[in-house]
């Protein structure tokens, strides 16, 4: 199936190849968004050519207030709807009660429970009667993800997963941002290249890699949160081509 899609949207346009897509995988396609720069271009290609792909987003309910922000921005300006999965209450009290709102500092095993709780159970209810799975990875965001294809067969959720950005740079996607005047989080004027949750999250310095400023107390190989698990110095930009309040 993998080498029969690639073939079906070889040297085809990101636009092109979402469209046969989504017509192949009828009613069982989603996208899950968490509203970083890569997310948005996906984003901004499904709503602005009405693409029918479920998207969907993860909040864990620690995220920026920077990130509800451009949520309700990329609401607004496409007129289109993104299915909210949170995470199971009984769970996040749980954790919380028995080892503190912050566990995830003090052991890796701690914040792959929070991790867990706040992610990978909510996308395991998200990604429920889907075959096609796309996300916004790219290969040079971590040392973790530069061995990605555009498809790969995930057997954790017995789907395919797309990667349509993967062999995208920092700088096509901010091309892409600034001539379709996408929304995108301020924070990445601040630093920030890779946005998860506030308390996980610190911009990064010049000379780290663009995901150093993700969960930066664990060493660089683990920095994955279990949902995609399988040297840039121009790091802090403007996107100064449109106004984005």
């Amino acid at each position: 199936m993998v080498n029969q899609l690639k073939n079906e949207i070889k040297d085809k346009p990101i636009t092109d190849q979402l469209k046969i897509l989504a017509e192949k995988f009828k009613n069982r396609i989603a996208f899950s968004t968490s509203f970083g720069l890569g997310d948005q271009v996906i984003t901004d290609i499904i709503f602005s050519n009405n693409i029918p792909v479920k998207v969907f987003t993860l909040d864990t309910g620690r995220l920026f207030e920077d990130t509800y922000k451009v949520w309700d921005k990329t609401l607004k300006k496409y007129k289109k709807k993104i299915i909210p999965f949170f995470p199971n209450k009984e769970d996040v009290e749980k954790m919380v009660f028995e080892k503190g709102i912050n566990s995830f500092y003090e052991s890796p095993e701690n914040r792959n429970e929070c991790c867990r709780i706040r992610k990978v159970e909510p996308l395991n209810r998200a990604l429920k009667d889907i075959d096609l799975w796309i996300t916004g990875i790219r290969a040079e965001q971590s040392v973790t993800r530069t061995e990605l294809n555009f498809f790969e067969e995930n057997k954790t959720y017995n789907l395919i997963k797309f990667n349509p950005v993967l062999k995208w740079s920092l700088d096509d996607i901010i091309k892409h941002i600034k001539t379709n005047e996408v929304p995108y989080n301020d924070l990445y004027n601040k630093g920030f290249i890779s946005v998860g949750c506030a308390p996980c999250t610190r911009a990064v310095k010049l000379g780290e890699e663009i995901r150093a400023g993700r969960w930066w107390w664990e060493s660089k190989e683990k920095k994955e949160c279990g949902i995609h698990v399988s040297q840039n110095e121009n790091l802090k930009f403007e996107i100064k081509n449109y106004d984005n309040s």
